[in-house]
């Protein structure tokens, strides 16, 4: 089974220990495309109107400077990098040892800068988002979806696909013929915190519950042992199942 997540904007980064080694990191082809993100993150980074560029306020030029440092400060790894609301009600620290282990497996953390990391990954704090276009690899979206989809096809292998990521992130892959009848979308009504309130909470259940589901039917019964759901199948080939869940 396959558990997409978006990053978080706000990260935490330990303040020592050694510097990231990518070739480390899970999903090694997708090398020269992180190098070549990278690279041009740096350039636009470096610029006068960075925080423009990137889409950030003024007041984040901080943790926009830390993008020209990605290669020396420390690493941590992306289960402790990502924080925010989605990543509290996850709250990886706290499952037991099978349920870790299965996470560390199952999680997926889509990324602006890395394409792809699991939660061991030892990460550096950054500032990009998906919606952002950059100079040389331009719309990140675009440039992320050829890239990504060799690796998160053999991934998810003969598992469902459990989508919990906005729709930037979204963007960035799509899964193809094959997989796409075992994908589905948690959607959660209301307003963006309780989105990603639930969406931590429903990817920490699946874990909790270690059954790697083969079919989106057999995810949303998992699912329904905590939480309202209500499971709409696709609206046209191709497209993905939704579940639509609600935090009793």
């Amino acid at each position: 089974m396959l558990i997409l997540l978006p990053p978080s904007e706000s990260k935490w980064n330990r303040p020592r220990g050694g510097p990231a080694d990518p070739g480390t990191w899970s999903f090694p082809d997708l090398a020269p495309a992180r190098a070549a993100v990278a690279r041009d993150l740096a350039a636009v980074s470096a610029s006068p109107d960075a925080a423009a560029a990137l889409g950030v306020s003024e007041g984040l030029l901080d943790e926009v400077a830390r993008n020209l440092a990605l290669d020396r400060l420390p690493a941590t790894p992306a289960a402790q990098v990502y924080t925010g609301v989605l990543y509290d009600a996850l709250d990886l620290a706290s499952l037991d040892t099978a349920a870790r282990r299965r996470a560390n497996r199952w999680l997926v953390v889509v990324s602006a800068l890395h394409g792809a990391v699991r939660p061991t990954d030892r990460i550096t704090a950054y500032r990009l988002s998906m919606g952002v276009t950059l100079p040389e690899v331009g719309a990140l979206a675009s440039h992320w979806r050829p890239a990504l989809d060799g690796p998160l096809t053999e991934a998810a292998g003969r598992g469902a696909v459990v989508d919990c990521r906005s729709a930037a992130y979204a963007a960035a892959w799509r899964p193809g013929p094959g997989v796409a009848e075992r994908w589905v979308q948690v959607r959660v009504p209301g307003a963006s915190h309780m989105a990603k309130h639930t969406r931590g909470l429903v990817a920490r259940h699946l874990c909790l519950e270690g059954v790697a589901a083969r079919s989106v039917p057999a995810v949303a019964e998992v699912v329904a042992r905590a939480f309202d759901t209500e499971l709409h199948e696709p609206a046209r080939r191709g497209a993905p199942w939704v579940l639509d869940v609600v935090a009793p």
